[in-house]
Formats: structure tokens, sequence, C-alpha cells
């Protein structure tokens, strides 16, 4: 008989009066047709508790531990942990890369500090797709990110390497999509995308250059760094659970639904959830509220034209070109 035993998150409930219910890690009530089955017998078979007795009832109390292993409800081994196998180097002030360290290292992940000599490294490395997949890089600023510098780890997703990143600009952290594959949306993108989006986009630049006063805070505090930790961290076990579910060819690209690269998701109650590479972020460090922004990236677009001289001709009343 098969050894599976409650996957994490689930349980069974017993109500006075009722039949046993499952109540699924995503908080939904599913009532267990048991049929022959005794409920108790159910129950101590999924919790891991000794094994009942060869009898009548064992074949269809296999069955229904199969429905449940089916269904998602019930695992043969423990999960394993969702970044083991990856490796994310971290880089920036360590008030965010400390504590993002710290929860990708107990989500499984290989952590190292890392140089932004090395992620250049990284990004220029044509020839080397060591990576596969199970690579990526995590950029933290307690500031706004100056001119130019991130210009580097941009190329990083060409090279097959995950790139994630935030900043702080006042008192709200930015957040910005995680980019895993060429095409997705780069600090550069969210930088044009910012600007057009705002009437102050001259003020916007200029603040982003350095143009303004010294830094006054907030920075981040413990429970705030924790919090934009969490949240990074979540966008790396999305990614390497698309990473793995297309590796096994049964998923489309991370926070793809559909494979149309811009679609929302609908959670529990029909409320709608952005996909990771299209999420932009915006925590309020004064009272942790986190506000989410669709975003897409920017197209190349070709060259504009040279300019065209124009002649204007006062007798004939017309303009003609001269190229």
């Amino acid at each position: 008989m098969t050894r599976s035993r409650l996957a994490p998150g689930t349980g069974i409930v017993t109500a006075p009066g009722a039949g046993p219910v499952l109540r699924t890690s995503g908080g939904e009530f599913l009532r267990i047709d048991t049929g022959g089955v005794d409920a108790g017998t159910l129950v101590r078979r999924l919790v891991g508790e000794e094994a009942p007795e060869e009898g009548e009832h064992t074949a269809e109390l296999t069955r229904l531990i199969e429905a449940f292993e089916e269904g998602g409800h019930a695992v043969a081994a423990p999960p394993r942990a969702p970044l083991a196998g990856r490796t994310v180097h971290v880089l920036g002030d360590p008030v965010l890369t400390v504590p993002v360290a710290r929860c990708a290292g107990a989500e499984g992940a290989e952590v190292h500090e890392t140089t932004p000599d090395r992620v250049a490294e990284l990004a220029g490395a044509t020839s080397d797709r060591s990576a596969d997949g199970r690579v990526a890089v995590v950029w933290c600023l307690d500031s706004p990110v100056p001119e130019g510098l991130w210009d580097t780890a941009d190329r990083l997703p060409g090279q097959d390497i995950a790139w994630l990143r935030c900043h702080r600009e006042g008192a709200h952290v930015w957040t910005e999509p995680l980019a895993s594959a060429p095409g997705d949306v780069t600090a550069r993108h969210i930088r044009l995308r910012r600007l057009a989006a705002t009437a102050a986009h001259r003020e916007l630049a200029a603040y982003w250059a350095g143009h303004r006063t010294p830094d006054t805070g907030p920075h981040p505090t413990e429970a705030s760094a924790a919090l934009i930790a969490g949240l990074l961290t979540a966008d790396l076990i999305a990614w390497a659970e698309a990473q793995a579910e297309a590796d096994a060819g049964a998923g489309a690209p991370l926070g793809t639904g559909a494979g149309t690269g811009a679609g929302a998701s609908v959670g529990p109650g029909g409320s709608t959830r952005l996909p990771p590479r299209r999420r932009l972020r915006r925590i309020d460090l004064r009272d942790l509220t986190v506000t989410e922004h669709p975003v897409l990236p920017v197209p190349d677009v070709a060259p504009l034209p040279a300019p065209t001289r124009v002649t204007a001709h006062a007798e004939a009343g017309t303009a003609k070109a001269r190229r």
C-alpha cells in the first residue's frame, strides 16, 4: 500500500455528527466520500500512524489514498525545499541583503555574497551556459538606483540567469519583476515606464540622477526588511517552480498564465493576481502596506529618420523638400 501522507497545509476536519471533511491548503472544505472505509482508519493512515491491519477494506482504502494523491492532497514523500538546487547571488546594502540571504537559504538555496564586478562577469559570459536556469542574482539598495548601475545586470536574463532587484526612494521600496528570459521586464523598462506615467518626468529623472538633497530615510526596519525579503523570496520560489515545470515539459513560463506573457490569474474570492514577471510592487515603510502595479516590457523601436530640410519658395507659394 502507498505510504502517502497529507500534503503540507491540508487537514481532515470532523464536525460533530457529520462525516470527515478535507480542508485544503487554500482553505476550501471538501466532503470526503469514504465509501466502506472507516473514517478513523483513513485519518490514521494519512497522518502517518501505524498502518491498518490487512482486511476487507484494504483495496478500497488504497483507492481512496490514490484519489488524495491525484488531487494533490497527499504526497508520498516530504516535499523538497522549493529553492533546492538553485544558486542565489546577493549584493547591495546589508539591511536588505542579510534577510534575503537568510530567507532564500531557509528555502534550500545555495546563497553567495557577490559584487558588481562578478555580476558583470556573469552577464558577459556568452560562452558559459552553466547557469542552466538555476542561478539568480538579487541586488538590493537602500537608496535610489544610481544612473547606469543596473545596465549591465539587465543582460543577465540573456545568459539564462534570473535577475531580481529592489531599491528605496524616500519612504517607498520598489521590488521589480523577476526577469529570467530575454524579453522580460528589466530595470531599464521600469525607469521608462515610470517616467512615462508621471507628469513630473523631468523632476523624477533629476531625482534619479542625484540632483537632490541628502537622504533622510526612513530606512528599512527589521520588520519591513523581513517583509521585503519575504516578497523577494516568494518571487524566487515562483521562478524555481516554473522552471521545474518547464523542465518537466508541463508548464508555461513564469507568470505567463496561459502563455500570453501578460495575463493575470484569478485568486480566491475572484481577486486578480498579477503574474510575477509583470508585477511591480511598492512597499510603504511607514505602515508596511504593499501595492502592486502591472508593468510590461518596453519594445525596441526603430530610430527616427533624419530630419528633412525644407526650403520655402515664396514666389511659388509652395514648400519643396531638398534631400
